[in-house]
């Protein structure tokens, strides 16, 4: 078993409860790390036995930018489900970020993060 992590893609969405941030939308920031079998790839050093970076970054962007969510738990949601569309991918974590959340306070980020396995789905 090995993991891939693709780590602080930053992508710009429409999620949130305020008018604001569903009309102007922001910043976020995602981690995926996917738990798969990496021994193939290990041996024949070929693409074609392993996860294209590329296609899960891709699959994240269309995520964050196709749909509007209230909450970034189902943002992350979609995510999981999207990658696990591959079911090479046995299981994966989905971090989202919101940098700039309508908080009254000084804080950092606000994060969420989800653990989803194949049978999470079926």
């Amino acid at each position: 078993m090995g993991i891939i992590r693709l780590k602080n893609m930053q992508l710009y969405g429409f999620h949130g409860v305020n008018e604001s941030e569903k009309n102007l939308g922001g910043r976020f920031e995602v981690d995926v790390e996917l738990c798969l079998s990496l021994r193939s790839s290990c041996v024949s050093d070929n693409l074609s036995d392993t996860i294209d970076y590329d296609s899960i970054y891709k699959k994240v962007d269309s995520c964050v930018k196709r749909e509007k969510f209230y909450l970034i738990e189902a943002l992350a949601n979609s995510i999981a489900l999207n990658i696990l569309k591959d079911h090479r991918i046995e299981s994966v974590v989905v971090r989202v970020r919101k940098p700039h959340a309508p908080v009254k306070g000084v804080l950092d980020t606000v994060e969420v993060e989800i653990e989803r396995n194949q049978k999470d789905y079926d």
